[in-house]
């Protein structure tokens, strides 16, 4: 008889008792696969569905470190981007207004000013009733931006850390501005293509994918559906559930970003070797600034970009102080722990088919606690 496997155990569990319809699990250490699994269901509704290792996922906020962050980083290195130059002298929409005077490191530590979230896809879709087809167009986007610069901010910038949507919706107008290109497009061609991530793509508004692997089709099929959506009227498949990014077209610096685990985990490969020194495709000096916790505001734990971990932590207890990270809304996540190179992604779609389900809050943390014991052993030092 084989021994139990408590990690599977877990997961199972989680499934059986409404955590998630289902979810996969890649875990990395020292760049060796050491865990691999999937759990449950990729869809519930209209039939189940078996989720699987190749079963695509609405990352939802993992967009921001893996899409967002990646592509200014890369900008930065390329000598495109400067990082405190403020963001007036780069989008000329912004002169004279408050948010002007904020750099794109003040929106990557989240310390710009600027409010969590407001519902612009509510406005925006006012506009499509009068003139359809405004949904998703590039209007829609320059509508977003005007609607950010006039935003109050909340706090003077760079002196309060607040976790904000529409500063990472700001970031993804600058790349683009920057780069001459969609940010799916720079993504793709800057670095997906290059290191094996051609399965993190964007899904735009129209249901066509943007971003992915050239020269070859998508099987949409393969996507997990999320919310049984009332604004939409449907239940959302190969559709961000992001409303904002709907809104703007299915490519935002915020959300919208799809992918398999495995892709997630090639760009999170690409980070930590990056940040060991072993791969200057991403400057080490600079990968180990973005996702280092910044001193910028008091009673914060974000780097540039990148989430440390605080207490509580979705990482658990276990992960060293120099692990950096990320959460996606619909019930995904991304942790790195340098120290002893250990990766762990889990995509799962627990909104669907409905966002009434927060169980995802206490799973993280026991989760990962048990991978740390499992497959690292017992209790990290204080390194």
């Amino acid at each position: 008889m084989s021994a139990p496997d408590p990690i599977a155990t877990a997961m199972q569990s989680a499934v059986e008792t409404g955590v998630f319809p289902g979810a996969a699990l890649l875990v990395r250490v020292r760049g060796r696969i050491v865990y691999q699994g999937a759990f449950g269901f990729a869809a519930l509704i209209p039939e189940k569905e078996p989720a699987s290792l190749d079963t695509v996922y609405d990352l939802a906020s993992l967009t921001k470190p893996l899409a967002t962050t990646t592509a200014v980083l890369c900008l930065v290195q390329d000598g495109r981007l400067a990082l405190e130059d403020s963001l007036q002298d780069m989008v000329g929409e912004l002169k004279g207004w408050a948010i002007g005077d904020a750099t794109a490191s003040d929106l990557l530590h989240h310390s710009s000013g600027l409010p969590a979230w407001r519902p612009f896809y509510e406005r925006i879709a006012e506009q499509d009733r009068a003139r359809p087809g405004f949904l998703g167009s590039a209007a829609a986007r320059e509508m977003a931006l005007d609607l950010i610069r006039r935003e109050v901010l909340v706090s003077v910038v760079g002196s309060r850390s607040l976790y904000s949507d529409l500063g990472f919706m700001l970031l993804g107008i600058l790349i683009e501005r920057i780069a001459g290109c969609s940010l799916a497009s720079f993504c793709r061609d800057r670095v997906y293509a290059r290191i094996g991530a051609e399965w993190l793509f964007f899904i735009e508004t129209g249901g066509v994918p943007a971003g992915g692997p050239a020269g070859r089709p998508i099987d949409l099929k393969l996507v997990a559906p999320t919310e049984d959506d009332s604004w939409r009227g449907r239940v959302l498949r190969a559709q961000v559930h992001d409303e904002n990014a709907y809104a703007l077209g299915g490519v935002a610096g915020h959300a919208g970003l799809f992918g398999t685990a495995s892709a997630v985990l090639a760009i999170s490969g690409m980070w930590l070797a990056s940040y060991l020194g072993r791969d200057a495709f991403l400057r080490p000096e600079l990968v180990r600034r973005f996702v280092t916790r910044q001193d910028r505001t008091p009673v914060s734990s974000w780097g540039l970009g990148w989430d440390t971990p605080s207490s509580p932590s979705s990482s658990g207890t276990q992960f060293s102080p120099h692990s950096f990270g990320h959460l996606g809304y619909t019930g995904t996540s991304l942790w790195i722990d340098p120290v002893c190179e250990l990766e762990v992604t889990l995509l799962s779609n627990r909104v669907h088919p409905t966002r009434r389900n927060n169980g995802i809050l206490q799973f993280r943390p026991l989760i990962h606690d048990l991978i740390y014991r499992e497959l690292i052993g017992g209790k990290r030092g204080k390194n």
